[in-house]
C-alpha cells in the first residue's frame, strides 16, 4: 500500500474531480486471477476481492460473479455494489487485515419485446446510455435472451398479444430479471395480470411488474415516451423511486 499526493494539474490529468491524497495498492500481476480479465472482456458482472494480510505486503485477489451466492461479507458486499449497476468500490476489515472490493456490474442489456416505432426509438435512447439492446419477436425468443443476460437484463414488453406478453413476463419474474416492465392500457394491464395469476405467478412477483410502464412526466410522443421508460428502468436499478404510472389513478395521457 502506497501513499500519494496527487495535485491539482495531475488531477486535472487524470480527469478526476480535485486532487488530494490516495492510497493505491501496488500487487503483481500474475496475482491477479486470469478469470477476472475474462469476464470484464464479456461484459459479464464481476466483482474482484483483494485480501491484504496484517502487514499490509500481501495480497490474493479472488473474483466473485453477480450469480454466485456470497459465502462471506466481502462477496456479500460484492455482491451489494454489482447490484447498483454501477462501477464501485469499498473497503472492509476483517480479522486478518484490510479486504479491498472492487465491482464492474454489466452494463444493462434492454431486452425489447416487440418492433415498432416506440421500440426503434427507445433502442437509440438505451444506446445513447451505452446500454446493450435486443429486440424479439416471440416469447421463446425473449426467454433464451432472458437467460443469456439474466443478471442484467431489462424487459420492455410493447407486445399485446397474450401467447407473447404473459409467458414472457412469467419468466422474466421467474428469473429475477432485475425490471419487468409492460406497455399497455390499464385493461391490457389487467388482462396480463389475470394471465399471470391463472399461470401461477404470486402477488409479491406481479408486484415487481412495472405495468402501466414508465415514469408519470406527462409524456406524449413517442420519444417522450421511450424517455419516460428509460428513466424507470435507471430509477429501478439505482433503488430510486421516481413515480411510476402504476402508482397513479388518473389517466394515461392529460
Amino acid at each position: 500500500m502506497c501513499e500519494l499526493s496527487v495535485g491539482t494539474g495531475e488531477a486535472v490529468e487524470a480527469r478526476l474531480t480535485c486532487g488530494g491524497q490516495a492510497e493505491v495498492l501496488l500487487q503483481p500481476l500474475v496475482s491477479v486471477p486470469g478469470e477476472w480479465w475474462e469476464l470484464l472482456g464479456q461484459g459479464a458482472g464481476v466483482a474482484l476481492v483483494t485480501r491484504l494480510n496484517a502487514a499490509a505486503d500481501r495480497a490474493v485477489s479472488e473474483v466473485v460473479r453477480a450469480v454466485d451466492l456470497p459465502a462471506d461479507d466481502a462477496a456479500r458486499r460484492a455482491g451489494e455494489l454489482l447490484a447498483t449497476r454501477r462501477p464501485g468500490r469499498d473497503a472492509l476489515y476483517g480479522g486478518s487485515g484490510l479486504v479491498l472490493v472492487e465491482a464492474y456490474p454489466s452494463a444493462p442489456q434492454v431486452v425489447i419485446g416487440g418492433a415498432g416505432e416506440l421500440a426503434e426509438i427507445i433502442g437509440r435512447q438505451a444506446a445513447l446510455l451505452e446500454w446493450g439492446v435486443t429486440t424479439v419477436e416471440s416469447a421463446a425468443e425473449a426467454a433464451k435472451v432472458l437467460a443469456d443476460h439474466r443478471d442484467a437484463a431489462c424487459l420492455v414488453l410493447l407486445s399485446h398479444e397474450p401467447d407473447f406478453d404473459v409467458p414472457t413476463l412469467r419468466a422474466a419474474l421467474a428469473l429475477g430479471i432485475p425490471y419487468v416492465g409492460a406497455l399497455g392500457s390499464r385493461r391490457t394491464t389487467t388482462r396480463r395480470r389475470e394471465g399471470l395469476i391463472a399461470a401461477g405467478v404470486g402477488e409479491v412477483e406481479l408486484a415487481r411488474v412495472h405495468g402501466p410502464i414508465g415514469l408519470d412526466l406527462g409524456a406524449r410522443t413517442p420519444a417522450e415516451t421511450a424517455m419516460a421508460i428509460c428513466a424507470e428502468i435507471l430509477g429501478v436499478l439505482g433503488g430510486r423511486d421516481g413515480g411510476g404510472l402504476r402508482d397513479s389513478d388518473g389517466p394515461l395521457r392529460g
